[in-house]
């Protein structure tokens, strides 16, 4: 059960890397603006901003790389509720089904962290 917890969080902070390569790198590319619905116009306009963003998703990832390294269940559990709560929020506000790539990932990661930090006691 710990090696799929691990799998999951590595699994959403891979999803974070590439949404940092997704908005940093491809926002202007017709790639970016076939995977956010958008025009060339709008993606030259709000380019900046997509580049913000994309750092804190690396910065999200980062974390969560961090918490695997360590091996810090704390860690893990700070960064995968951040995404969580992003996740719910940009689903909310941005595209709901923001909710299923990085809210999901992350809630299941999350619980499978948690229950792996349970003693059971025979």
């Amino acid at each position: 059960m710990k090696l799929l917890a691990n799998i999951m969080t590595a699994l959403v902070a891979v999803i974070h890397v590439g949404i940092l390569v997704l908005e940093m790198f491809f926002w202007n590319h017709p790639v970016g603006q076939k995977v956010f619905n958008m025009t060339p116009e709008v993606a030259e306009l709000s380019a900046t901003l997509a580049m913000n963003q994309g750092l804190y998703n690396g910065f999200l990832a980062a974390g969560l790389f961090w918490g695997l390294v360590s091996k810090r269940t704390d860690i893990k559990v700070f960064f995968l509720a951040c995404v969580l709560v992003a996740g719910i929020f940009g689903g909310l506000t941005a595209k709901f089904s923001i909710i299923f790539t990085q809210g999901l990932p992350a809630l299941i990661a999350l619980v499978l962290v948690l229950a792996n930090t349970r003693k059971i006691n025979p």
